[in-house]
């Protein structure tokens, strides 16, 4: 029976193939250039082409402050410039701290050309409105991507925790199309399965990209999880010999819209164990078994 574990390459709008598994810079706080750079290298070599920031990195989780990863990319860049020609680089804005959300047109061009400035790169390969601006009118927000991706600024634009009532919201007043929208979803978080965000994704060629797919590490450590969901990953991760955080990959890239599981550990070789997920085997029985025990409930 063919797994339904989804390995193969994702198209981002018009932007180079990426990998099933991107690499995800909130935790990528260390100021050691060196080392940054190797755990960055790890990662591209491993084939997560795709690297997802967000100028809001920083902030929290280790940081120092806003922009704060933002800068050590580009310090690694500088030092690395090749680099730069082996990813898809994405960064999100959209949050200023203290204001929770502003996606008006001067702060959301203030927030690019800062991207910019602070990575060291002439275009954001993927720049995405982190979270939506409830007091952004969408005609607005669209009028301000375009003027950004017309000045090559930016690529291509995607959205990160919308729904998909705002993503069609902002659709309706772009001239070209979202290529993603960043949810949180993992065997623990099954909402975008619920919630519509997974099928128009699938209706509109959206490609998900899943951020925390192990529940923060917690489907690694097993820390908080419900012992039933932990039981049936595991008795998965015994029958195709990996770790329970592969079977926990293997299950966000098992969905039909094909996402991309976005992979946050800052460690060398956790990272390229990582791509054990590419190789298990799951069928419908599998996923299934999954989403029960997540739910607590038999489906009808």
């Amino acid at each position: 029976m063919t797994s339904l574990v989804n390995a193969g390459p994702r198209q981002l709008g018009a932007l180079p193939e990426v990998g099933a598994l991107g690499f995800g810079l909130w935790r990528y706080t260390n100021t050691d250039v060196a080392s940054s750079q190797a755990v960055l290298e790890s990662a591209l070599d491993a084939g997560m082409n795709l690297v997802d920031n967000a100028d809001v990195y920083g902030f929290d989780w280790g940081g120092t402050g806003f922009g704060q990863v933002e800068e050590i990319l580009g310090t690694v860049l500088a030092a690395a410039p090749h680099l730069r020609d082996r990813m898809v680089l994405a960064t999100k804005g959209g949050i200023v701290p203290p204001i929770p959300y502003d996606s008006s047109p001067d702060a959301l061009r203030d927030a690019c050309e800062a991207s910019l400035r602070r990575m060291g790169v002439d275009t954001i390969d993927l720049y995405q409105i982190h979270r939506p601006d409830m007091y952004a009118h969408p005609a607005a927000v669209a009028a301000t991507l375009t003027e950004l991706r017309d000045a090559g600024k930016l690529r291509e634009v995607g959205v990160s925790n919308h729904t998909p009532a705002q993503v069609a919201a902002l659709q309706a007043h772009l001239p070209f199309a979202i290529v993603a929208n960043q949810p949180e979803f993992s065997a623990a978080h099954l909402d975008p399965l619920r919630d519509g965000t997974l099928d128009q994704c699938m209706e509109r060629g959206i490609v998900p990209l899943a951020w925390s797919p192990l529940a923060g590490g917690a489907l690694a450590t097993g820390d908080g999880v419900d012992p039933a969901l932990l039981a049936v990953i595991d008795e998965l991760a015994a029958r195709e010999n990996v770790e329970r955080s592969q079977i926990a990959m293997a299950f966000v890239l098992a969905h039909p819209s094909a996402p991309i599981a976005i992979v946050g550990s800052q460690n060398a070789q956790r990272i390229t164990d990582s791509v054990q997920a590419l190789n298990v085997h799951l069928d419908r029985s599998d996923v299934y078994a999954i989403v029960q025990a997540s739910e607590g409930v038999p489906l009808p």
